[in-house]
């Protein structure tokens, strides 16, 4: 009986291990996923609002260019989807890899923004700038939360 209890002792201990309490930072990451979600809706390229350049109905006059239309999906899927994953599991793994991808894609924005302002077309718009630095919020916060492990 003993060695059960030793046994189970153990296996919640590496449970424990395994996750994390993000404390005060889930209002701020909640908070910043909640303004990536308010960017789609501002113009991201000339006149198009970013959940447009998103579905790929953006005007094509505009020409928006693979890069911006990478940004916005990785954006989502990374900033929404891993971020909500962390938060909901509460699981190291997915922290970390929420904060890692975030990081690659705020690097991607970045890249976004600078090719709307070299294209010598409409350059980058408002909500394309607040994603970017939304992504940033977000992986900071995220690695934040991996560092901050013993």
């Amino acid at each position: 009986m003993c060695v059960l209890s030793e046994e189970q002792d153990v296996k919640s201990r590496g449970e424990v291990l395994r996750r994390f309490e993000p404390g005060a930072k889930a209002l701020v990451i909640a908070t910043v996923m909640l303004a990536l979600v308010v960017s789609s809706l501002l113009p991201w390229v000339g006149g198009s609002p970013g959940y447009e350049v998103l579905t790929g109905h953006a005007d094509p006059s505009l020409k928006v260019g693979l890069l911006p239309r990478l940004f916005a999906i990785n954006s989502a899927i990374v900033g929404l989807g891993f971020g909500a994953l962390a938060l909901i599991t509460r699981r190291w793994g997915a922290s970390f890899l929420a904060g890692v991808a975030g990081l690659v894609v705020t690097f991607e924005g970045m890249i976004a923004i600078w090719s709307r302002q070299t294209s010598g077309q409409a350059g980058p718009g408002l909500g394309l700038v607040l994603a970017v630095i939304c992504m940033a919020v977000l992986a900071i916060q995220w690695m934040r939360i991996v560092w901050s492990r013993d």
